[in-house]
């Protein structure tokens, strides 16, 4: 395999030689290749050697979760696919990766400006490594999802080859573009609404305003009449166990008072994290009350909290999610992450990689102990607080049909593939390695990549290489 190098100041005539280099040492055809290795330890194995550090009464739940649909497992796997992409050819060239770039991990969400913002958005699994990673695991879930849908199996590699074609193409437009210019793209709603609405019938056309409204319409208030309740003339989080449980509700001799404390902790380690502005702001708010809270497929398990926060009255209400992050799947086949807590891991890894990040992350280090809820005896970094709620937090998948039993027309997943190959490819134009101070995109590296990929002109062998791997390991 090649090796990556420092690519800061490649002059443009040997980048262009080093990119096509590339091909004799990793030869773009040997990216269609995969075969089972004789040794390949059990998926059910890998999935459940996950279930020892997660909260047991919620394990059954998350292979529940997994067994709905081969979609749902997929997405619950990334385990598994880490260790399969693990022997697959790759050019050398690492850069900060996603590690779990599916399709529904794509979504529009708010950004701090109040745009609606089409980007990636779970980053449990980001760490430097390979782009050809998150490239095909992308380009799997649309052959998934084609499948899970019961589309014709002749959609499949077509659906996997157009969210490849998309990154190329996005590659190519970005290897051209100046430094700022290029951090500061990004892919809304309205944009994607402009591109595709001669393709839409009437009807869809419809829809797709409905749904912009109706996110642009979230905020805080509304989730506050979702998530809490009156009691006794205070507001607490309502509770609806398993999913969501309030502190109040946790079984008889756990040390809740012990547990609220360490969240106070943790909490007050969490605020010193943010820019100094926005500790002045969250300072201003007070606790309420903490629940623990189910989210995802895969993440099921994990320690996940909601605060409910209050500022001037019932009325200033404000949610934050804590969540759980632990080591990346990625390490057991890559070097381990620079940064020992691995909530700091997610942020740095979710700042570099999308176009909006929230406000609000930052990340804290904490031992929440108290009973069976909680198995706590080693330090646990609680990861990511998040404004879920408020337009700055919250996310909405564009991939409403690939609920259980949607039956939906290959249309909408050919503009989703379409779209997600845009943003999915932003972390190649950003250095894995390299300044961690001054980490930007780099419009090089796309070069780099672009011309080791291919003129989108002049040939598609590039996506058709992509889906064909993907057909294979399917």
């Amino acid at each position: 395999m090649a090796t990556a190098r420092n690519l800061t100041m490649i002059p443009d005539v040997e980048n262009a030689a080093h990119g096509k280099s590339l091909r004799a040492h990793t030869p773009r055809s040997s990216h269609g290749e995969w075969v089972a290795p004789l040794d390949r330890k059990d998926p059910v194995a890998l999935i459940t050697s996950q279930n020892a550090t997660r909260m047991q009464w919620l394990v059954p739940i998350r292979h529940w979760r997994m067994s709905r649909s081969p979609f749902a497992f997929f997405r619950g796997a990334a385990n598994v696919m880490a260790q399969d992409l693990a022997d697959t050819a790759t050019t050398g060239i690492e850069t900060q990766i996603c590690g779990d770039a599916h399709l529904s991990n794509f979504g529009a969400y708010g950004s701090p400006d109040r745009e609606l913002v089409f980007d990636l958005n779970d980053f449990d699994e980001t760490l430097p490594g390979p782009w050809e990673w998150d490239l095909k695991r992308l380009a799997t879930s649309f052959a998934i999802a084609a499948r899970h849908n019961e589309y014709d199996s002749a959609d499949e590699a077509p659906l996997a080859a157009m969210a490849a074609r998309s990154y190329r193409k996005a590659m190519r437009q970005f290897a051209d573009m100046r430094y700022l210019d290029v951090w500061y793209a990004r892919l809304t709603v309205e944009d994607i609404y402009e591109v595709f609405a001669d393709q839409l019938r009437k009807k869809e056309r419809k829809s797709v305003k409905k749904f912009y409204r109706k996110a642009m319409g979230r905020d805080s208030l509304q989730a506050f009449e979702k998530l809490a309740e009156q009691v006794d003339g205070r507001y607490q989080i309502a509770s609806q166990p398993p999913l969501r449980v309030p502190l109040r509700d946790w079984p008889v001799g756990s040390d809740a008072e012990q547990v609220e404390a360490d969240i106070g902790e943790s909490f007050d380690e969490y605020v010193r994290t943010v820019p100094d502005h926005l500790q002045v702001l969250l300072r201003r708010f007070r606790r309420v009350d903490v629940a623990m809270k189910v989210v995802g497929v895969g993440s099921v398990g994990t320690r996940c909290m909601i605060v409910l926060l209050q500022g001037r009255d019932a009325e200033d209400p404000l949610f934050l999610q804590g969540k759980e992050a632990s080591r990346s799947v990625l390490e057991d086949h890559q070097s381990d992450s620079v940064y020992e807590n691995h909530g700091q891991r997610v942020v740095v890894g979710q700042r570099l990689m999308q176009a909006a990040s929230d406000s609000f992350l930052g990340w804290t280090t904490g031992s929440i102990s108290g009973g069976p809820l909680l198995l706590a005896a080693t330090e646990r970094h609680e990861g990511v607080p998040r404004r879920r709620v408020g337009i700055a937090g919250e996310h909405v998948s564009p991939s409403a049909d690939l609920r259980l039993g949607s039956r939906t027309s290959p249309r909408p997943i050919r503009q989703i593939s379409r779209d997600c190959g845009i943003p999915g490819q932003r972390q190649g134009l950003r250095p894995g390695h390299g300044s961690l101070r001054s980490c930007i995109r780099r419009p090089e590296r796309a070069r780099l990549l672009s011309l080791y990929i291919g003129n989108p002109s002049r040939c598609d062998r590039g996506p058709r290489i992509v889906a064909t791997w993907v057909v294979r390991g399917c």
